[in-house]
């Protein structure tokens, strides 16, 4: 099994060097098919986390490289570090602030469609539902006050053990799942290190955008 001297959390320039210095190093991007058209790093495989589980054993038992998780903030990154060390996989790494933190630290990115972050759509969701609640509860019957308290204490949970229901249910809607996004071809890829569809892999700094889960 490939070793490595980097840390199991990375930060953008700690991904950048290991990139340069172990080619073989696997970026994996757990987020939905819609956000990973929306901004992806090159050379990434996007496999979403809800799907992740089904195709652990096969990724494990193929892919001695490192590989390092990618989401949008971190947290669904680290329930798949979770999931699969539950399978034994090793030599795995978390990039630290997920893809907000690596634009922000100016990195390049792949773009195609724009379409919102799932963390912005869970925001905007509860915030709507708990307004609503709150004017319903003015204006039509007090018992709609309900509402906002159960939105309130959902979002406790989700805090305290970083698991969102709501984000969930989101993942699912046509809008995060292109119609075009093939995961088995993805995890195929993953597994050889080429790219879907016959593309040969690409380097991560200066190879053309491969067809993938979310761009054809």
């Amino acid at each position: 099994m490939s070793t490595t001297k980097f840390s199991p959390v990375l930060d953008a320039a700690a991904l950048e060097e290991m990139l340069a210095s172990e080619p073989g190093t696997r970026l994996l991007d757990v987020r939905t098919p819609g956000e990973y058209e929306t901004a992806r790093i090159r050379g990434a495989y996007n496999v979403p986390l809800d799907q992740l589980g089904e195709h652990a054993e096969e990724i494990r038992a193929s892919v001695d490289d490192p590989v390092v998780l990618i989401c949008q903030s971190g947290a669904r990154a680290r329930k798949a570090e979770e999931a699969l060390r539950q399978c034994t996989m090793k030599n795995l790494h978390v990039l630290d602030g997920g893809m907000s933190g690596w634009i922000a630290a100016g990195r390049d990115v792949e773009r195609a469609a724009k379409r919102m972050s799932l963390e912005r759509q869970v925001r905007v969701v509860a915030g709507s539902m708990a307004a609503l609640g709150g004017l319903l509860a003015l204006t039509v019957n007090p018992l709609f006050a309900i509402l906002p308290a159960f939105i309130g204490g959902g979002l406790v949970f989700a805090g305290l053990t970083d698991t969102c229901g709501m984000g969930m249910v989101l993942s699912r809607l046509a809008y995060n799942r292109p119609a075009n996004c093939d995961v088995g071809a993805m995890v195929g890829a993953l597994k050889t290190g080429t790219a879907p569809v016959g593309v040969e892999r690409m380097s991560v700094f200066s190879a053309p955008a491969a067809r993938t889960c979310a761009a054809d």
